[in-house]
């Protein structure tokens, strides 16, 4: 059975109150942290952004689990800053920390005032980073000149091992794009048959064998009602699949767009349920699927009742290895 983690929405809650809540998380029998990266909220109803990389280091001193991160460089991050963050972090934790590389969301990227470049640009770019990072990381010179800039970049503080630098997929074409350059998979829930479609195209295309670790959207609540209240008030923008997800720049574009999208929409997107029963189950059957960890986001802003509830009735049921 997988690992059980706990997901930490900088997008959604202060980074203060997400300190508290990940020392609860770990008290309570959480296994692992994952952690997104915004400049922006997806709504002005979430109304948060955290530093994740800031965060990530007063996190991981209050506590012992491993965390990871999703990083998106080439446009607001420059890939030698990011080795950087990321060679920082595995230093002072080591073995506890991984980072996860994607091509990035317009709504965090357009800070930058650069254009928002096609996919297939984003992903040429993303690759480019990828060597850049694990030059960087290895302690090599790094120049060069591609869809990104780099002169002379060196680490002159890196930890004894680079962490694992995973890949982001949402399609089985960018999860076999993926596999030859990424150390493992991280991906989001979706129907069983199209997680088997990613995790097969990663697995054939030179996957096979590397971790693979899924973040899956639910809300609890003691009753269904408002168990779908709070789906409905916090994640209605984050219903779009792609590319209108990665297109829009602005939370008002997300708001005005999610105008028109019903409680019961929610469902395809996020598990709402208060059977904690069916909570558990979703949990094993994701690790029939082959993913060894899966972390959990509770897409409300409460995340005290989720954590005890979760503690007392669903992790003791997870035999919790890792992949």
């Amino acid at each position: 059975m997988p690992v059980v983690g706990w997901h930490a929405s900088h997008e959604q809650i202060p980074p203060s109150r997400l300190l508290a809540d990940v020392r609860h998380a770990e008290q309570a029998g959480f296994g692992a942290v994952w952690s997104s990266d915004h400049f922006a909220p997806w709504s002005a109803r979430q109304g948060e952004s955290g530093f994740s990389f800031a965060w990530l280091g007063a996190a991981m001193a209050t506590t012992a689990l491993p965390f990871g991160v999703v990083c998106a460089p080439g446009q607001r991050y420059h890939p030698a800053v990011a080795a950087q963050a990321v060679a920082t972090l595995e230093e002072m934790f080591p073995g506890r920390f991984a980072v996860a590389l994607g091509s990035g969301e317009n709504v965090n990227e357009h800070v930058t005032g650069e254009r928002w470049p096609d996919k297939a640009t984003r992903n040429a770019r993303l690759r480019e980073c990828v060597d850049v990072i694990r030059a960087l990381l290895d302690g090599d010179e790094v120049t060069h000149r591609g869809l990104v800039t780099v002169d002379r970049a060196r680490l002159w503080t890196r930890p004894p091992q680079p962490p694992p630098l995973y890949a982001t997929a949402v399609s089985p074409q960018t999860a076999g794009w993926a596999a030859e350059w990424a150390d493992g998979l991280v991906t989001v829930g979706q129907a069983p048959d199209a997680l088997r479609q990613v995790v097969d195209a990663f697995r054939s295309n030179g996957g096979d064998g590397k971790p693979l670790a899924v973040q899956i959207h639910v809300s609890w609540a003691p009753d269904q009602d408002e168990a779908l209240s709070i789906a409905h008030d916090q994640w209605r923008t984050n219903v779009y699949s792609p590319p209108l997800c990665w297109d829009l720049a602005t939370v008002e574009e997300f708001d005005e767009a999610a105008k028109y999208v019903r409680p019961e929409d929610l469902r395809a997107n996020v598990l709402v349920s208060a059977d904690l029963a069916r909570h558990a189950q979703h949990l094993h059957e994701l690790g029939e699927l082959g993913f060894g960890t899966v972390y959990v986001h509770h897409v409300g802003k409460d995340q005290s009742r989720f954590i005890d509830a979760f503690g007392e009735h669903v992790l003791p049921a997870m035999t919790a290895v890792t992949a």
